[in-house]
């Protein structure tokens, strides 16, 4: 997220590639999360792609597990990988089911380089407007890392999409609308989780959004200010000023 000056294998954030860094408090972790869940995703990832991870953890060694499996992963997409089109919703679903708002680049990037922005941006928007919380809030901290150039080109789609193969990547694409979904999710939702993961990329200006909804962004704005949360109330200030 904007907040998080976390970095990758190379030292590099979704906002130094932007030219965008900025100085927050970081992103607290989720209150819901699930281990059982994101292990499931993990050993879902590892099976559509062809890794191999160790067998199943045996309980309370689930952290160690989810290590190994992080580390068999990245290896296997740093040395490249033909992705099946059965692999998108797969790694969509870890990204978004990832606790760590760092880590869940790993399954963003290469459905970015295999698939395309536009499917990736319009999965994401799907589970904000459709999703239970815990999957909303999870899609709006992958979100973030959707900004990243397409330059993992050792991992590709089986069957590359034509459509996507003759749009050239545009990142702003759907941009508007996720800034949209998100002012009216942060107003009317007052999950803890999903507030703290959509306001850190919240434009709180008038105007970045049409007539109609700068009472929302007023609200939006109110809301929180007076959020009893210490992190909500800290990064309204910073997207005001931003």
């Amino acid at each position: 997220m904007e907040g998080l000056l976390t970095t990758d294998e190379n030292g590099t954030t979704a906002k130094e590639t932007a030219g965008a860094m900025q100085v927050a408090l970081p992103l607290p972790a989720r209150t819901d999360y699930s281990r059982a869940s994101f292990q499931q995703c993990l050993a879902a990832v590892a099976d559509v792609v062809g890794v191999e991870v160790p067998p199943e953890p045996a309980p309370g060694d689930e952290r160690n597990w989810n290590l190994l499996a992080r580390v068999a992963l990245r290896e296997a997409f740093r040395h490249g990988l033909t992705l099946s089109d059965a692999a998108f919703d797969v790694l969509i679903k870890a990204a978004v089911y990832d606790p760590d708002p760092s880590h869940n680049r790993q399954f963003v990037e290469p459905a970015l380089n295999a698939f395309g922005r536009r499917r990736v941006r319009s999965a994401l928007l799907d589970y904000l407007r459709t999703g239970t919380d815990g999957e909303r809030a999870g899609a709006a901290r992958a979100w973030y890392w959707s900004a990243l150039p397409l330059r993992r080109h050792q991992v590709r789609a089986e069957t590359p999409n034509p459509e996507s193969q003759a749009e050239p990547d545009d990142p702003s694409v759907l941009i508007r609308d996720w800034n949209q979904a998100t002012l009216q999710e942060f107003v009317h939702n007052e999950h803890l989780d999903v507030r703290r993961s959509i306001i850190p990329d919240l434009p709180l200006r008038r105007s970045a959004y049409p007539p109609e909804l700068h009472d929302l962004v007023d609200a939006a704005v109110s809301i929180a200010r007076s959020h009893p949360d210490e992190y909500i109330r800290h990064r309204v200030e910073h997207q005001v000023r931003s």
